[in-house]
């Protein structure tokens, strides 16, 4: 008997202490992780949770540039871009490397150039981006981000001094054609490609800003435009006839030197004042004044000063064309 008034006191007293335990736990608030808050672009709590100032590159830094513009509405977010992505952020394989994101940019991504592409025109039509899909960087599989730096607080190609050498890892022809003697202020910085072309394509030809090279040109020439009385054929033409626009050796970013250019075109031979068929410009030659001018000083242009075009009467004792003097 008595062992059984010890054994039904200890059931009480195991009973009093589980009711305490249970009020206490009840009056004990549930601690919750707190949810995690965006630190540039709306919603971008899903990435920001791992990818954070430190991380390199320096993707947070996209709150410098437009993209990461909170006030304007079309900003996009990243799943704009990168896609839901939830096999990157769960990664419930629990893979050592994470699986890549839905849309990847990098070089090694296993993604198409018209799919990376896709993110940016989505937003990016009209304007500038109109003739895109058609354009010499489209068909050739060059997606954005070949040139673009997205999260960079200042985008290279973006920027007139730094935007050549991002044209130069493709374009090294051009690169060293401006490192000549004779170019387009392109090095000093003064000038750079996209003021003659549209990376995005045009309706001219070369992806050039204007629809001709002339009208090109003459956005910063316009004392060659004209109209002239007497015009210059190859100039009206194209002013790639004779000028390489990416720098030569020859003085005026010229194709070749005088006379040798403008032979090209004009016989070496019966100029006015010289004796017929006798090259004038070969020193020692027979010939008159005109022709001991051409055999001194090699130039064509010490007479045809205005050779773009002239409104100086032709010369009247000349059947051929205008002579482009001053």
């Amino acid at each position: 008997m008595k062992f059984l008034r010890q054994l039904f006191a200890s059931c009480v007293l195991l009973g009093a202490l589980a009711g305490t335990t249970g009020a206490v736990a009840a009056d004990t608030p549930v601690v919750t992780k707190a949810a995690a808050k965006d630190l540039v672009l709306k919603g971008d709590a899903k990435c920001t949770s791992c990818h954070d100032e430190s991380d390199e590159p320096k993707l947070l830094h996209i709150g410098k540039t437009k993209h990461g513009s909170l006030a304007d509405g079309r900003t996009p977010s990243c799943t704009n871009c990168h896609g839901e992505s939830d096999l990157h952020t769960n990664n419930p394989a629990k893979l050592k490397q994470r699986p890549p994101t839905d849309r990847s940019f990098g070089k090694n991504a296993k993604v198409t150039a018209d799919e990376k592409n896709a993110a940016c025109t989505s937003c990016h039509q009209g304007g500038k981006h109109i003739n895109w899909n058609t354009s010499a960087h489209a068909t050739r599989d060059v997606s954005c981000t070949n040139c673009h730096q997205i999260h960079a607080a200042k985008d290279k190609v973006r920027d007139k001094r730094a935007q050549a050498e991002v044209c130069y890892t493709c374009h090294k022809q051009q690169r060293a054609e401006a490192n000549k003697p004779s170019h387009h202020p392109i090095p000093e910085g003064k000038m750079t490609c996209s003021d003659c072309h549209n990376a995005h394509g045009s309706a001219g030809q070369k992806m050039l800003v204007k629809d001709t090279t002339n009208a090109t040109c003459f956005t910063c020439h316009a004392e060659k435009r004209g109209p002239f009385v007497h015009n210059h054929q190859p100039v009206v033409e194209d002013c790639g006839n004779c000028h390489n626009p990416h720098g030569t050796t020859a003085e005026g970013m010229l194709k070749a030197r005088q006379p040798f250019l403008c032979q090209q075109c004009h016989g070496d031979n019966s100029h006015p004042g010289n004796v017929p068929a006798v090259r004038a410009n070969m020193p020692g030659s027979i010939s008159t004044n005109v022709g001991v001018g051409m055999a001194q000083a090699r130039g064509c242009m010490n007479c045809h000063t205005n050779i773009h075009g002239s409104n100086s009467p032709s010369s009247a004792t000349s059947s051929g064309p205008a002579r482009f003097f001053r």
